[in-house]
């Protein structure tokens, strides 16, 4: 099935920031189990006070899709889990995914989240399986198709019992195809539509914390930056003529086999808390754990600048909103949007 559905000078804190980042190896730019409980905060009669921003009401145009800011209509969503090593690219659809989370996984390598909405592309993959922070992460999606190849025994029963709709290669056959080019356990691809199908009472994509508009102003002109995983790198170049970022991964350009280079319009590198969880794959190694509810800083690419940002998500029903430094909400470009779940530096 397929189908519609002038520069300024940096900062001084951005320019430190990125300087910081390039040092500790997390950041790169040339041309230009449960969460820890936060402390309670002790009453003292100097302690200045601080404002925590406000989680800007959903501001997303009737007829545009909550997560790309453009003209679409009203649909539900399936999200994929894409294989990311070596043997599994050129991966398919990508380039139509509305967004695209990069998560770390065992080895320090990735697996890529695609979500989509507003088109359904025929072939989506090479489809590889579930991990427990897929769980929490599509929680403000309300409940989406979550298809998969399958998931760590223990973990099945928390697939089940959370507010998405599970489809694997068992439960749905008819979604499912093998490739003859590739080998296993890269060969897996989803049909989206057959996928969707399955679910009839799926519910249309809702606001989870996005926001477009014009670009803010400030932030710092750079031609690339480069995203550092323990056993992968992610560079984003600006192209002015795609007005997008394009996407290379461990020194390659990525590509999608159904529509070319991949080449987001928003890049946001949030960075997150990746603990050990209480899961393993089969061969023993743990599984990590991407936290995804609370706060932290992000470094948002857009229009070939790299601007300073605060990202917050108070629970794990709330969506992620994102504000400027000084707590305006940030808009993202209309477009494509990749958020790069980045640890800690």
């Amino acid at each position: 099935m397929s189908g519609e559905r002038g520069a300024r000078r940096p900062g001084r804190a951005l320019t430190a920031l990125l300087c910081a980042l390039t040092a500790a190896g997390l950041y790169g730019c040339s041309g230009s189990g449960p969460t820890e409980p936060a402390p309670t905060p002790t009453a003292t009669p100097t302690a200045p006070h601080t404002t925590t921003p406000t989680a800007p009401p959903s501001t997303t145009a009737p007829g545009r899709s909550p997560f790309t800011g453009l003209p679409a209509r009203p649909a539900p969503v399936v999200a994929v889990k894409i294989d990311n090593v070596t043997a599994a690219r050129p991966q398919t659809g990508l380039g139509t995914a509305d967004l695209v989370y990069v998560e770390q996984v065992e080895g320090g390598v990735t697996r890529l989240l695609a979500v989509y909405s507003s088109r359904l592309p025929d072939r989506v993959g090479p489809v590889r399986s579930a991990r427990e922070s897929d769980i929490a992460l599509l929680r403000p999606f309300g409940r989406p198709v979550l298809a998969y190849s399958g998931a760590q025994s223990a973990l099945n029963p928390l697939l089940r019992a959370a507010s998405l709709h599970p489809v694997t290669e068992t439960t749905a056959p008819q979604a499912f195809l093998r490739a003859p080019d590739r080998p296993a356990p890269h060969n897996l691809y989803l049909r989206p539509g057959r996928a969707l199908a399955t679910d009839p009472g799926a519910e249309n994509a809702q606001d989870i914390g996005f926001r477009f508009g014009p670009a803010p102003a400030g932030g710092t002109a750079v031609g690339s930056t480069t995203v550092r995983y323990p056993a992968a790198r992610y560079t984003f170049t600006w192209s002015a003529a795609d007005h997008g970022w394009r996407v290379a991964m461990d020194g390659r350009e990525a590509r999608a086999t159904d529509t070319g280079p991949l080449k987001p319009a928003t890049v946001v590198v949030q960075r997150v808390t990746v603990r050990p969880s209480a899961f393993h794959d089969r061969f023993g190694s743990v599984s990590p754990y991407t936290e995804t509810v609370g706060s932290g800083a992000a470094l948002v690419l857009r229009d070939g600048r790299a601007h300073e940002a605060r990202w917050s998500r108070p629970t794990a029903d709330s969506g992620t909103t994102f504000t400027t430094p000084g707590g305006a909400p940030f808009d993202f470009a209309p477009g494509q949007v990749w958020v790069v779940l980045a640890p800690r530096a």
